[in-house]
Parts: structure tokens; C-alpha cells; sequence
């Protein structure tokens, strides 16, 4: 680790730290160390970096906000690689169409474009996400989604290569990607195509979907977002709130009372509190109705 270190370093990659808790880079407040954590300073840095760590054949992952991510308390083995202020240019076109990278909030930029009257991100005013992420899940709500708007992305694939995929090529469905099961990879950078509109109209319905937000998701207590995927045509919560699920605790982990499918952490939530309470809403949904609930959220076991 040393000379992994020392060669990071000397290539001037950006922040390096060793032993860095993951609690504090997720919304759920839960995440034992990574053994080496990077904030890359920029996306240049990549094919360099990635160079280095297949020199030294380590182990690697990329996290954004960390608000659709559920650590192990023992921490992530190998390279945790943040997509962070190194990773947040933007650039605008007067045609709408949007640079911008995989580190930038989700939030911030449908705020910012909101103001320049460019529709097409308003759904996104409440995901507490980071464009890198919401491409990789292709994060939606209020009836649209992030394949609505991108024209593509640049994808850092496991094996270190760099490369554009277009909006087919990323085979979007619901809450899905090529890039989490098929082509594993992150988006480290995404070209959107927006529209103009009228400003006050932009506003009222962002301002809408916040509020919509704020009154029925408990984003006021650590949590990660929706726990399961939608086993359409039903939906998640209103499954767990009929099996009698809301308010459910086991250690620090409760299933939110406001909405059920959110867990949060009380406090002192572990991640096998999370966990076991997953694994117990499984059972319950299936034994109740016969359906199979999958998770949304990801969870990084660490293996050794």
C-alpha cells in the first residue's frame, strides 16, 4: 500500500486518504473504512490513476453522495474512488445542450438550469444523488427519468478503460443501466439535451416535486432512498405498509413511518441492523403475497 501511495502521489491524482470512515460519505450514516479512499482532482486523472491501480492489481469501487449506498461495517476492501469536486464541471450551450460531470449534484443542477429556464430536469429536483449515479440507476421520478435527457455518457469500465456510450447503448430501463449488471461501469461524465420553457413554470413544478418530497420521505433521518425496487405493477411502500411494516425496528434500523420503503437510521443503526430488517421485509412481502421484493439500494459486503 505504501508504494501505491507514494506513486499516487508523485502523479499528483488528487486527495488521497488512508483508512477513511465510509459512514461519513453516505446518507445512511453507516460504513466501516476504505482502505484507500481518492477524490480524483479531475477527470483528465482518470486513465492515469487507473493505470497505477492495475499496476498494483488492487481492488477498486466509485461512490457520488453515497445516497443509494449501504456499507459493511468492516469497511471496503481496496480503492474507494469519489466522484467529487474534482468531478463537478458544468457547461452550457444555448441550444440546451449540458456537460456536466459525474460528481455535480443532481439537485444543484436541475436548481441551475431551472433558473436559466431549460426543462427536462425538474424530476430530478428532490434525488439527492450525484449525476454519475443517477445515470448509472437511471434515477427517475414524477414520471420521467434520466433516459429521457442523455445523449450520452463517459463510462469508466471495471477494467480501467474509458469510453462514450450513447443513450441506446446504455440500455435504460426502469432503475437500471448496462452498467450494473451487463458492462459494469461508472459514469464519470454525461452529456443531457434539455429544453427551453417558461421560467415560472420550471420553478412551480420543481418547487412541487420538493414539496412532494419533503412531506412523504423522511430525508430528515440518515437513510439511502428507496430500499426496493417497485415490483411493478405494484408498488414497494404501499406492499410494506399493507403487510404492516411501517415503524418496524430491529436495533437501530427502522422502516420509516412516513414512507415504508425508506429505512433509517435512528442513530446508532449497524449494517446488519439494515440488513436483517431487509431480509425480514423479503420474507414478509413473499410469504404474504407471493412477490419478490430486489433491492434498490446497493449493498458492499466486504469479503475478507
Amino acid at each position: 500500500m505504501k508504494e501505491l501511495l507514494n506513486e499516487l502521489r508523485e502523479a499528483n491524482i488528487g486527495n488521497l486518504l488512508v483508512n477513511e470512515p465510509m459512514s461519513q460519505h453516505t446518507t445512511m450514516k453507516i460504513g466501516g473504512p476504505a482502505d484507500l479512499f481518492i477524490e480524483p482532482v479531475n477527470v483528465d486523472s482518470f486513465p492515469i490513476m487507473m493505470k497505477i491501480l492495475h499496476k498494483y492489481n488492487i481492488k477498486w469501487r466509485v461512490i457520488g453522495r453515497g445516497s443509494n449506498l449501504l456499507v459493511d461495517d468492516l469497511g471496503i476492501e481496496g480503492v474507494v474512488i469519489k466522484l467529487s469536486n474534482g468531478i463537478d464541471h458544468l457547461k452550457l450551450s444555448e441550444e440546451g445542450i449540458v456537460t456536466v460531470g459525474g460528481g455535480f449534484s443532481i439537485i444543484t443542477l436541475s436548481t441551475l438550469l431551472s433558473r436559466k429556464g431549460y426543462s427536462g430536469l425538474e424530476f430530478a429536483s428532490g434525488i439527492p444523488g450525484s449525476v454519475g449515479g443517477a445515470v448509472y440507476m437511471n434515477a427517475g421520478a414524477h414520471g420521467s427519468d434520466i433516459s429521457n435527457i442523455l445523449v450520452k455518457s463517459q463510462i469508466l469500465f471495471e477494467d480501467g478503460s474509458i469510453e462514450w456510450l450513447t443513450n441506446e447503448e446504455m440500455e435504460f430501463s426502469y432503475r437500471t443501466s448496462i452498467l450494473q449488471q451487463k458492462k459494469p461501469g461508472i459514469c464519470i461524465q454525461a452529456v443531457f439535451q434539455l429544453e427551453k420553457g417558461e421560467v415560472t413554470k420550471i420553478k412551480s413544478d420543481m418547487q412541487k416535486n420538493k414539496d412532494y418530497r419533503k412531506e412523504t420521505q423522511p430525508w430528515n433521518l440518515p437513510c439511502a432512498g428507496s430500499i426496493f425496487r417497485n415490483p411493478l405493477p405494484y408498488f414497494a411502500g404501499q406492499l410494506i405498509e399493507k403487510a404492516g411494516l411501517k415503524g418496524l425496528k430491529m436495533g437501530g434500523a427502522m422502516v420509516s413511518e412516513m414512507h415504508a420503503n425508506f429505512i433509517v437510521n435512528t442513530g446508532n443503526a449497524t449494517f446488519k441492523d439494515v440488513i436483517d430488517l431487509i431480509e425480514y421485509i423479503k420474507q414478509v412481502v413473499k410469504d404474504k403475497y407471493n412477490i419478490s421484493m430486489e433491492t434498490e439500494v446497493e449493498i458492499v459486503r466486504r469479503k475478507s
